[in-house]
């Protein structure tokens, strides 16, 4: 919003489609999906089971990709671009490293340890 914003006056961008977000935040930054749902912490789960966590991580990487994937083919302006390809990389990236935690997991001998607690 701050930099697509930046040269707009208020006016504009209260008649646009982003004046509801700017009536409620200015032009700070606010954490919301691109409907308008305020982040909140009911996204991120944990059960203490580390293949159940890591397959929810690696779901989590692949839908966050998706999701540049798709503002990539509608956005035409070079510095969106190159930050949410930086961003779309760093996905791939944590996406191949909870795969390789979850191969390790996989592939260990078995125990009934995992983080040092017995299962």
């Amino acid at each position: 919003m701050r930099q697509l914003a930046k040269n707009a006056s208020d006016k504009e961008i209260a008649a646009s489609p982003l004046g509801a977000y700017f009536m409620n935040h200015g032009r700070s930054v606010y954490p919301a999906d691109a409907t308008g749902v305020p982040f909140d912490a009911m996204a991120i789960a944990s059960t203490g089971d580390p293949i159940g966590d890591l397959t929810e991580d690696l779901a989590a990487e692949q839908k966050a990709r998706v999701v540049y994937d798709n503002i990539l083919k509608v956005s035409d302006d070079p510095d969106v671009n190159d930050v949410i390809k930086f961003l779309r990389q760093r996905e791939i990236v944590h996406f191949q490293r909870f795969g390789e935690a979850l191969d390790q997991i996989q592939n260990r001998p078995a125990t009934k340890m995992y983080c040092g607690v017995e299962k």
